[in-house]
């Protein structure tokens, strides 16, 4: 195994879709993926656009945003290092459901669906952990959502900015004074609720001293205290 499979076979290992694969299956995956690199505020694909490839982050982050017809856009989701998107064109050529742009700049690794679905015809234990890893990650976003219908928006915007503040701390952000690279409405549309909701709440978290609100970005100084607004 050369180094460079090696260092994309860790990766895939830490990938929760990829993560119950065995090393040989993670290595055959590892040799369909080619790496691929987008500039920050760069359209990676469109709602709308074919679905013929998956990426899974190295560096960088995006997010995946759905726009209304009255213009307005509602945040899904942001992905880091580690993250994968698109990962439904593993299996099917069905159009994008949602736009991912890139937040800053970002290098992924892409594995086209056609490739994958040749893995999977001739390895079908492959298939199989990848259609159970999906299924998990679709309970848990259910049990998410179902979660998010029954908390009011203070608690719901906290959330967010609380799981930004584990993704900071997994890629290496200390424990307090976490940078977060997210806008207020970033924040809002993640959270589901208004702009001027959202701004209030975190209006009233800066006057506590437990965040500072700056220009395209968030500085979480005490996410203990932050995470008593979760409820």
């Amino acid at each position: 195994m050369t180094a460079s499979t090696h260092q994309t076979v860790d990766l895939l290992s830490r990938v929760p879709v990829f993560a119950p694969l065995a090393a040989g299956d993670l290595e055959l995956v590892a040799e369909v993926s080619h790496p691929r690199r987008f500039g920050a505020g760069e359209v990676i694909f469109r709602e709308g656009d074919e679905s013929n490839t998956c990426y899974v982050v190295r560096s960088g982050h995006a997010r995946a945003v759905r726009e209304h017809a009255d213009g307005r856009q509602i945040a899904l989701a942001t992905f880091g290092p580690g993250d994968i998107f698109g990962e439904l064109a593993m299996f099917d050529d069905e159009r994008r459901s949602a736009t991912v742009e890139t937040i800053d700049p970002l290098d992924v690794l892409a594995i086209l669906g056609p490739d994958m679905r040749r893995l999977m015809l001739s390895r079908p234990q492959l298939a199989v952990a990848l259609a159970c890893s999906l299924a998990r990650r679709l309970r848990t976003t259910n049990e998410r959502l179902s979660s998010q219908s029954f908390q009011t928006v203070q608690s719901r915007v906290a959330s967010v900015i609380a799981q930004l503040v584990d993704r900071a701390r997994a890629e290496g952000a200390p424990d307090t004074d976490v940078p977060i690279t997210a806008t207020q409405a970033d924040l809002a549309m993640l959270a589901g609720s208004s702009r001027e909701s959202a701004s209030r709440f975190l209006a009233t978290l800066e006057r506590a001293g437990i965040v500072t609100l700056g220009r395209g970005k968030v500085t979480v100084h005490d996410p203990a205290r932050l995470r008593n607004y979760i409820h």
